[in-house]
């Protein structure tokens, strides 16, 4: 009896094993191997073929890189060896499998950590290869680059997904508001456009116009931001008369004319930075300026419900009798922390505002800890991201990033903001960067930081290094 179990054993481990032959390399596995590709997939199609014969089945594809597919399936993550493929002969034998959707997860570059990242590659459009405003997607790192009147994608992969072109000769600012469709406008042209990426249409266009007021036409856009229901863009129009408008995603028509101010000084210039925060429900714009005095800008806050102006604050002027003079080069909003940081333009200090508990002069700034890097001077071309609880700066060519730390007492609450703590570290160092153009703009996706140049061909892409594996080499 004993005997007759052990040979059902061996005998259901058998039936258990596949063989295929895969390009003329034989390979052994199980069937719960190939299962666990998905019940889709072609090898889960191939896994019942065995029971009725025992040859090995032949599948007329490359053999390397099945063994690395076959290693994914095996323990969730790449082997060194996938190292020698590039992202498109991966992409394409995983989609061959049915495993595409396990080797996107496997690619995910690990979260984004500031101190930890490094230029892992420069995307280049064929044409026009000078970024004049991107788009990044918020939860996979994919991103949309315009590029002239001109639009790439690039996936996940950060493989071209496709390009189209549009009416505009040059787009200078760009929001992905649904999956396939981008809100675009120019400094050049009059009108915010709206194109589907996914067949290349233009799907309808908002102008600001004004029956009582014949000055207003031909008004340019110049940011963007979007809601779940609506679109945010400022406009600005030739006698410099400008305004907010927000446009309802549904019909693409205006909803209402928000914060509207003749542009004839610096104090009410069009905005040219919008940020929507959806738990108070505000629009945040900002704008700066330069001139033979040095920098000076303001931010408003408007709440689009009532279209009234809830909080502002100019610098020079107002909030500044401590720091007059050195007003912010950039300013940038912590989405998740509902928390407003400023570069200064002379000193170089950053800023940081609580949204939920503004005043007069909300202004705590953050202290530097490390002391090679304390009185390095202002840059006044800085340009500041939030993201991910991070804080990236540039300053003259580099790089830097101010990361949250654990605190040392016990039960700090979330919204003990005047307790929080910063810490400044290198993204780069100098000799990586002391070469390039300065930095213009930089914007999270997924765990990716995208960074564009002045006069730079490419956008820039930042990950954080992933030493298990090969997924940073791909």
């Amino acid at each position: 009896m004993e005997g007759q179990n052990s040979h059902l054993t061996c005998e259901t481990q058998a039936r258990d094993r596949i063989k295929l032959n895969v390009g003329g390399k034989l390979f052994e596995t199980t069937v719960w191997t190939l299962l666990s590709a998905g019940p889709d997939s072609l090898l889960a199609a191939l896994s019942a073929r065995h029971q009725d014969n025992e040859d090995p089945i032949f599948i007329d594809r490359d053999p390397e890189i099945f063994t690395v597919l076959l290693y994914l399936l095996r323990t969730n993550r790449l082997p060194s060896t996938a190292r020698r493929f590039s992202k498109q002969e991966l992409t394409e034998e995983a989609l061959y499998y049915g495993v595409e959707s396990r080797f996107k997860l496997a690619i995910l570059p690990p979260p984004l950590v500031g101190i930890d990242a490094s230029l892992i590659e420069t995307i280049r459009p064929a044409s026009d290869g000078f970024p004049t405003a991107f788009t990044a997607g918020a939860g996979d790192g994919s991103v949309w680059i315009a590029h002239g009147g001109q639009i790439s994608g690039y996936d996940l992969n950060l493989m071209h997904a496709g390009t189209i072109r549009t009416h505009l000769n040059s787009i200078t600012s760009i929001r992905r508001v649904w999956p396939e469709v981008a809100a675009v406008g120019s400094n050049f042209a009059a009108g915010l456009h709206f194109y589907d990426f996914s067949s290349g249409r233009h799907i309808g266009s908002t102008h600001w116009t004004d029956s009582t007021d014949p000055r207003i036409y031909k008004a340019k856009v110049y940011s963007i931001t979007d809601s779940s229901n609506s679109v945010f863009a400022s406009f600005d129009c030739s006698h410099r008369e400008n305004c907010i408008l927000q446009i309802d995603k549904s019909t693409l028509k205006i909803a209402s004319e928000i914060g509207r101010l003749p542009g004839n000084s610096t104090k009410t210039v069009v905005p040219r930075k919008l940020t929507f925060l959806a738990e108070p429900g505000i629009i945040i714009g900002s704008s700066v300026s330069s001139g033979a005095f040095g920098f000076s800008g303001y931010i408003r806050i408007w709440d689009p419900r009532s279209g009234v102006m809830v909080w502002e604050t100019n610098e020079p002027g107002s909030g500044r009798s401590s720091r007059f003079g050195d007003s912010f080069a950039d300013v940038d909003v912590e989405v998740e922390e509902s928390t407003m940081f400023k570069v200064c333009s002379k000193s170089g200090d950053i800023g940081m505002a609580d949204l939920r508990n503004l005043k007069d002069d909300p202004w705590i700034y953050l202290e530097e800890k490390n002391p090679s890097l304390r009185n390095m001077g202002g840059e006044e071309n800085s340009v500041i991201h939030c993201y991910r609880k991070q804080v990236f700066v540039s300053r003259e060519t580099g790089l830097h990033v101010w990361s949250r730390v654990a605190q040392s007492e016990e039960n700090i609450e979330k919204r003990d903001f005047e307790r929080w703590c910063y810490r400044r570290n290198y993204v780069d160092k100098v000799e990586d960067y002391k070469e390039k153009g300065m930095i213009r703009r930089m914007e999270g996706g997924g765990d990716r930081l995208f960074v564009s140049r002045e006069r730079v061909e490419g956008l820039e892409v930042w990950e954080s290094s992933d030493l298990s594996g090969a997924i940073s080499v791909l």
